[in-house]
C-alpha cells in the first residue's frame, strides 16, 4: 500500500512514524510512505500557501493553487483523497480496514483556519476527523490514520490474530488481559484463565468483552444488550 501525506509541517512526521509496526511495515515493503511539504508545489519566490479570507475574519487559509497542484502530481487512478478536518465524519476502525483494503491514500492536511473551499468542490475528498476536538493542524489526525490502517496491512503485525481481538473489531471493546504472576498483591488471575479449559475461557472473554463494553461504551452495544448489567467489580 502507498500513503502519501501532503503537510505544511512534514518534519512532524520523522520519530512517530519511523518506529514500531509502521518502521517494520515500511522496511518490509508493505507500506510506501511519503511525506511531501506543500510548499515545494508553490510558484512564488516566498513559497506562500495562505492568504487572508475574503470577507475578514482571523487567522489565514490555505490557498487551493498549490494544493490542486500536488494533488494533480501525486494522484494516481486508484487513489482515495483524505482531507483531516473537523468537519469529517468520524474516524473508526471501520474506515481504517475500509482504508486499508485500498491500494494509495492521499492525506491533506489543513493548518490554520482550513483551506480554501473549492478544494472540497474541485477534488472531492473524504474529509475525516478523529474526534470533537481542535488540534493545531491535521499532522497528528494524519498519523493516526496511517497507524490504524497499517497494522491492517496482511503481515504488519507478528501475529495476524492479534488485529481480530483488539476492540472494536468485533464491535465490542477488549476483554481484559492477564500474565505472571498469577497473583498480585492479593489480585488473582481468574481462574478459567488457568483452566486450559479453551471453549470455557473464549466464553469467559466475549461475557468480559461485553460486560466492559456495557460499562464503559454502552453506546456501541445494540439494544438488547445495552439493558444487561455490567460487571459491578473489577473484571468480575
Amino acid at each position: 500500500m502507498r500513503i502519501d501525506v501532503l503537510t505544511l509541517f512534514p518534519g512532524m512526521f520523522s520519530g512517530p512514524l519511523d518506529e514500531s509496526i509502521i518502521q517494520r511495515a515500511r522496511k518490509n515493503g508493505l507500506l510506501d510512505l511519503r511525506v511531501h511539504n506543500l510548499r515545494d508545489w508553490t510558484r512564488d519566490r516566498h513559497r506562500t500557501v495562505d492568504d487572508r479570507p475574503f470577507g475578514g475574519g482571523p487567522g489565514m487559509v490555505l490557498q487551493c493553487g498549490p494544493i490542486f497542484d500536488a494533488v494533480e502530481e501525486l494522484r494516481r487512478d486508484d487513489t482515495r483523497i483524505v482531507l483531516l478536518g473537523p468537519a469529517g465524519r468520524v474516524f473508526t476502525q471501520a474506515v481504517a480496514r475500509e482504508y486499508a483494503a485500498l491500494p494509495h491514500l492521499l492525506l491533506l492536511c489543513a493548518s490554520y483556519e482550513g483551506v480554501d473551499e473549492r478544494v472540497r468542490l474541485g477534488l472531492r475528498p473524504d474529509e475525516l476527523s478523529i474526534g470533537d476536538y481542535v488540534l493545531t493542524n491535521g499532522n497528528l489526525p494524519a498519523m493516526v490514520v496511517v497507524d490504524a490502517v497499517t497494522r491492517l496491512l496482511p503481515g504488519a503485525l507478528g501475529d495476524e490474530e492479534s488485529a481480530l481481538d483488539e476492540s472494536f473489531t468485533a464491535g465490542l471493546l477488549e476483554y481484559p488481559h492477564y500474565t505472571r504472576p498469577a497473583d498480585f498483591r492479593g489480585m488473582a488471575v481468574p481462574d478459567v484463565l488457568l483452566s486450559g479449559n479453551h471453549a470455557a475461557i473464549a466464553a469467559w472473554r466475549r461475557e468480559q468483552a461485553r460486560r466492559r463494553t456495557a460499562r464503559q461504551r454502552p453506546d456501541l452495544l445494540p439494544p438488547a444488550d445495552a439493558g444487561k448489567p455490567a460487571a459491578t467489580t473489577y473484571e468480575s
